[in-house]
């Protein structure tokens, strides 16, 4: 077992430009080929140096992480996404990242050969992502390294969006936890990949299908999005092929207006039957439920999730009936988590 250290960071403080010796000791701690749990503004991430195969292990280690699901390269300049590319970044890239960088939109090109295998998944390719949060860009900064970071929380479970969370999992797996307050937005970043034309979205985010599209124009959205891989399928993309954010009970999704789903879940009810619900559902219910946000408020279902679906787990749930959310802006990316997780 590794002995976890616990280092706690004010976000506000290094946006202010102060220094902070936490960030230092986690920026040692990549360098020298440790992992460590980092916040962003999606959610924490499980950090190691992206050039050093052995470090990147380490991840897939702690997670019980399928190798093959690629890996997400975070980077602090445009500089350093140049060196991670086998080629200059495609023009409708570019407009991407002058409107969207530093921010939670993953891009995905052909990749240098700086770059291992063992980050990208055995593909070709590499996933890059600017992030925005002040403690992400400090460390990655400070180590001077891309760092892959995929999200820091056992395979399979609810993304971690507290430090809490991240404790709870991983204590003991990891060398560093960065205590950052909680994640703003509370889904993992949209992934779009450049390596065909037209470009393809592959994960949906908080950065949605229809931003990118007043930028760049047409792009084609992977099937994926709306259901599984079938299991001979290469996943190009985190959070494609893997049963991903699935609390410990059963969870089932239910497309229908307010009073119909409150019927059935109604009729379903149980000790240990839980609804995961709107806010607007709440009137009809008869039986015990934890409210995910507004059904007019994507943004909040966003951030809530992956903490009610930890919160499933705190309270014993076996059986959850989740209100399905629309299929389009943030809601897509809120209905391919819930997907996921059933």
């Amino acid at each position: 077992m590794i002995k976890t250290v616990i280092l706690p960071i004010e976000a506000d403080k290094i946006s202010e430009g102060t220094e902070d010796k936490n960030i230092e000791l986690a920026a040692d701690i990549l360098k020298e080929g440790g992992i460590v749990a980092i916040p962003t503004e999606t959610v924490y991430g499980l950090a190691a140096n992206a050039l050093n195969p052995d470090a990147v292990k380490k991840i897939f280690e702690a997670k019980g992480r399928p190798q093959d699901n690629p890996l997400i390269v975070h980077i602090s300049s445009f500089d350093m996404a140049d060196k991670l590319l086998a080629q200059t970044m495609p023009q409708k890239a570019k407009k991407l990242a002058e409107k969207f960088w530093p921010g939670p939109l993953t891009m995905i090109f052909s990749k240098s050969d700086v770059v291992p295998y063992e980050t990208s998944g055995g593909l070709d390719t590499v996933a890059v992502r600017f992030p925005s949060h002040p403690i992400a860009h400090a460390i990655i900064e400070k180590s001077n390294l891309p760092i892959a970071a995929p999200s820091a929380n056992l395979s399979g479970k609810p993304s971690p969006t507290t430090a809490q969370h991240c404790i709870d999992d991983l204590t003991g797996k990891v060398d560093a936890i960065v205590c950052g307050g909680n994640c703003g937005v509370g889904i993992e970043s949209t992934v779009i990949s450049f390596a065909q034309e037209p470009p393809v979205l592959l994960r949906p985010g908080a950065v949605t299908a229809e931003m990118i599209t007043e930028v760049i124009g047409k792009i084609n959205i992977h099937e994926a999005v709306y259901s599984q891989l079938t299991s001979n399928e290469k996943a190009t993309s985190p959070g494609m092929k893997y049963k991903h954010y699935a609390p410990d009970a059963n969870l089932i999704l239910i497309e229908s207006d307010c009073e119909k789903f409150a019927v059935y879940v109604n009729e379903h009810a149980a000790d240990d039957t839980y609804a995961m619900c709107f806010d607007e559902d709440i009137p009809f219910l008869k039986t015990k439920y934890i409210s995910y946000g507004s059904a007019n408020d994507a943004d909040e279902q966003g951030e809530r999730l992956f903490e009610v679906l930890r919160e499933f787990n705190d309270i014993g749930a076996k059986t959850i009936y989740a209100h399905c959310p629309n299929k389009t802006g943030v809601d897509l990316a809120v209905y391919n988590r819930i997907v996921r997780a059933t």
